[in-house]
């Protein structure tokens, strides 16, 4: 492997190192819960290698435990990885150059947290100007992440015989700590997106006081996320002071007449002195 390479995909590993630390403990969990349920070991890890989801693999276990049928697994699995389309369609522009067949893997091993790793990383928008890293950097990042998982289920189905439950250990909030260690550095670069991530927290905790249920996550982001980005930016500001001292410029150039000129001359204020511009257009300074 060229050098290149190599550092490449040693820097998608790096950058993978919060979500290993986060699915690391998830995965775990999940494999205890399979081997409780009854699904045998290689179905627990064939469905981390296969689905690898993790939301859609918990629900899964709980339907297959109460006895649902595989059709009710499928369109619940279907129906809770619906946003998967939307978060494919927000990168899609970073990839309309790879080939179809790395398209498929990447698409493959999309999740919530390597989408909020590669939101940040790849130029997604026409406008971006960021270089697009190396292919083998994203997908190395993206497979650490589901090794890291399918370790995970692996070590919990292996020791599903030693945790009578996985509830006192805390293991559920390994996912919420990892998206927390994912947002700060967001929060850092804008003001808006700590306000937005202040706001959601906020108002979730409100609503769910309030008995809003589980939809309280949904609801509270979809407020903060739609009312910050109504908020002006810096950018936005800059932009209307240009404007407003471009048009200052043109009204001042209609109060001087088209008589006067804006030459070198006028600018230094001396009348009579050579023309300082060179003929073929560049510029040098005096000399005394």
């Amino acid at each position: 492997m060229p050098a290149s390479r190599l550092a490449a995909v040693l820097s998608g590993m790096r950058q993978a190192l919060p979500i290993v630390l986060g699915y690391v403990p998830v995965a775990f969990a999940f494999g205890v819960l399979a081997r409780k349920t009854g699904m045998p070991a290689s179905g627990a890890v064939c469905m981390s290698l296969m689905v690898f989801a993790g939301s859609a693999q918990l629900i899964s276990v709980s339907l297959l435990a109460g006895g649902a049928s595989p059709a009710t697994v499928v369109l619940t699995t279907f129906v809770v990885n619906l946003r998967h389309l939307l978060m494919s369609a927000a990168l899609a522009p970073a990839l309309r150059r790879w080939p179809r067949a790395l398209q498929a893997l990447f698409a493959f091993q999309l999740t919530d947290e390597t989408f909020a790793l590669h939101v940040s990383r790849l130029p997604s928008t026409p406008g971006d100007t960021r270089p697009e890293p190396p292919r083998a950097e994203t997908l190395a990042l993206n497979m650490t992440a589901q090794s890291a998982w399918v370790m995970g289920t692996i070590i919990g189905v292996f020791g599903s015989e030693l945790v009578a439950d996985v509830r006192p250990l805390g293991l559920d909030y390994a996912l919420p700590a990892m998206f927390i260690a994912l947002l700060l550095p967001y929060c850092r670069k804008a003001r808006r997106f700590a306000l937005a991530a202040v706001l959601a927290g906020g108002l979730s905790v409100l609503l769910a006081l309030a008995g809003a249920g589980q939809w309280n996550v949904i609801i509270a982001t979809v407020c903060a996320a739609t009312l910050c980005t109504l908020l002006p930016t810096k950018a936005d500001a800059a932009q209307r002071k240009g404007g407003h001292n471009t048009a200052n410029a043109a009204e001042s150039d209609g109060l001087n007449g088209p008589n006067e000129q804006n030459g070198p001359d006028k600018a230094n204020g001396l009348a009579g002195l050579p023309d300082l511009a060179e003929p073929d257009g560049a510029s040098r300074a005096p000399t005394l």
